[in-house]
């Protein structure tokens, strides 16, 4: 671990001196990098500083121990040496945990994107239940939730929902969600009483940067259209909503939640940037995960995530096998004990394939 440290510290006072170079200041991207890098290695750097300034005064009182013949500047030795001790040892796991190797999308905003799956009026239904979950669950932790762009359901909830979330470590926190969601109950629609088995599927993606996905606007083709549903005198009225097409991949993105066209077009080119990112993302984990494929993180949305039982009021999640039966709760928005145990697995994960002990 100590290399690794010591590694960590020359790359540090090494990007303290690239951040000062003209070719670095004059470069916004590259500036911008390395500024991140310079804040992310400090938070390591000053904790390795006090590590060895605690081993150093280890060393010296157990020194003093070994020449000082006076007992009350021996138990004063010794009370500092157990104190350093304890220090250490919660400046090792401190360490251990900063040593993780972090996502770097981890405190980006993301675009959530939840679409009813197997089970017909069911799913939609059910795709709305997942929506106001995340609601409640934004609201809890004091993020903006924006919805673009929705498709409603016959029977009531959301064929498809398109929404962003901003605020602290949003990604990090809500990346857990993507995978396929599946709910077993008695739909409102089933006369027989019969429980059934519907799922709807959700994308949590990292809201991207300009400079971070290059889009060429003549791969794009722009369609303006009446936006529909609730929202004034401009639904039906104005060509404010707007459609994009990406035509080397075939992706379409739609958005009408403003009035404006051109806040419309901003945002629908935020969400295409994305979408993007996540085929290129997919195309390195698939490549990576020739090597090791992570349980938790891999963020699949084809992946079965979560099970929510109705009649057992049970919810289950399937990567690391927690069951939980506050199913009404869960669906009030309280999904932090899930969200937090899949971190720390995930974090074991890394720990052990960096080698980290």
């Amino acid at each position: 671990m100590l290399d690794k440290l010591q590694a960590l510290k020359e790359r540090f006072e090494e990007v303290g001196q690239l951040i000062i170079l003209p070719d670095s200041m004059s470069d916004m991207s590259k500036y911008a990098k390395l500024t991140k890098e310079y804040k992310d290695l400090e938070k390591i750097v000053f904790a390795y500083d006090e590590y060895s300034l605690i081993l150093q005064n280890i060393d010296s009182s157990k020194e003093m121990l070994e020449k000082e013949k006076d007992p009350e500047f021996r138990e004063m030795a010794k009370a500092e040496l157990d104190e350093l001790r304890e220090r250490k040892i919660t400046l090792e796991e401190e360490l251990k945990q900063l040593l993780i190797p972090k996502d770097p999308n981890d405190s980006k905003d993301c675009i959530l994107e939840i679409r009813g799956g197997t089970g017909g009026d069911e799913a939609a239904i059910f795709a709305g239940d997942l929506f106001r979950m995340y609601e409640r669950f934004c609201e809890m932790q004091g993020w903006k939730l924006t919805v673009l762009d929705l498709t409603f359901g016959s029977a009531g909830g959301y064929k498809e929902i398109i929404a962003t979330v901003s605020g602290a470590d949003v990604y990090g926190m809500l990346k857990y969600e993507s995978g396929v969601h599946r709910v077993q109950r008695v739909p409102a629609t089933e006369s027989q009483g019969r429980v059934h088995t519907s799922a709807a599927s959700v994308a949590v993606l990292p809201e991207m940067d300009e400079v971070e996905v290059h889009l060429d606007m003549n791969d794009i083709r722009k369609d303006t259209y009446c936006s529909s549903g609730p929202g004034g005198q401009s639904v039906n009225t104005t060509y404010s909503a707007v459609r994009l097409t990406h035509n080397p991949t075939g992706l379409v993105v739609t958005c009408q939640d403003e009035k404006s066209q051109i806040k419309n077009f901003e945002k629908a080119l935020k969400v295409l940037r994305s979408r993007l990112y996540e085929i290129e993302l997919a195309k390195h984990n698939e490549a990576v995960g020739a090597q090791r494929k992570s349980m938790v993180g891999s963020g699949d949305r084809s992946d079965k995530i979560r099970t929510y039982n109705y009649p057992q009021s049970r919810v289950t999640d399937h990567r690391i096998n927690k069951t939980v039966y506050n199913l009404p709760d869960v669906m009030d928005g309280h999904i932090e004990e899930f969200i937090s145990a899949l971190r720390l697995a995930e974090n074991l994960e890394k720990m052990q394939a960096g080698g980290i002990e």
